[in-house]
């Protein structure tokens, strides 16, 4: 699989060119934030809609699909839950990447853009993510994913994965 990188900016998340954006909300913490905050903006408030009528919560294993045409330029955008806050951990981690590679197994979608768990307030190092990153998703069924990170975290990130890619050449 072959990642790339997308900045936390509307502008940016326009210019991804996949057919899906995949983000994380928490269930104890409105506003929503980091890529679903961008989306609840550009989408005039509806996840903060749906959050106050309770039909979005963010628990843990949650997940929604809303249409994202006309506002995004995704088909679908999926909102999974991450539960709260303050028990989120690696295996939290490693579990909400799983799902969200088994739903875009699913839905057949092989390119997608990817707010990884936990990444858009740092509840996770962006080290710590790219090393847990690959070892999650077992299939390879996926082409690409943009992830979406800052400049910072791009960088860190960049020099794990590619670590990560030299190991696997070696063996």
């Amino acid at each position: 699989m072959d990642f790339r990188f997308v900045a936390p900016d509307l502008r940016e998340l326009d210019l991804a060119s996949a057919e899906l954006l995949a983000c994380c909300i928490w269930s104890d913490v409105r506003p929503v934030r980091g890529t679903a905050g961008l989306i609840d903006f550009r989408l005039a408030g509806r996840l903060s809609r749906l959050s106050r009528e309770r039909f979005l919560e963010g628990a843990t294993g949650e997940v929604l699909l809303v249409p994202g045409r006309p506002r995004l330029p995704f088909d679908k955008v999926l909102i999974f839950g991450l539960g709260p806050r303050p028990s989120f951990s690696d295996l939290g981690y490693a579990d909400a990447v799983k799902h969200i590679a088994r739903a875009l197994e699913r839905l057949h979608v092989a390119r997608a853009v990817v707010e990884l768990p936990g990444r858009a307030d740092g509840a996770l190092t962006a080290e710590r993510a790219a090393e847990l990153l690959v070892p999650a998703i077992a299939s390879d069924a996926h082409d690409a994913w943009w992830l979406v990170e800052d400049l910072d975290g791009q960088r860190r990130m960049g020099a794990r994965l590619e670590q990560d890619r030299r190991n696997v050449r070696r063996a």
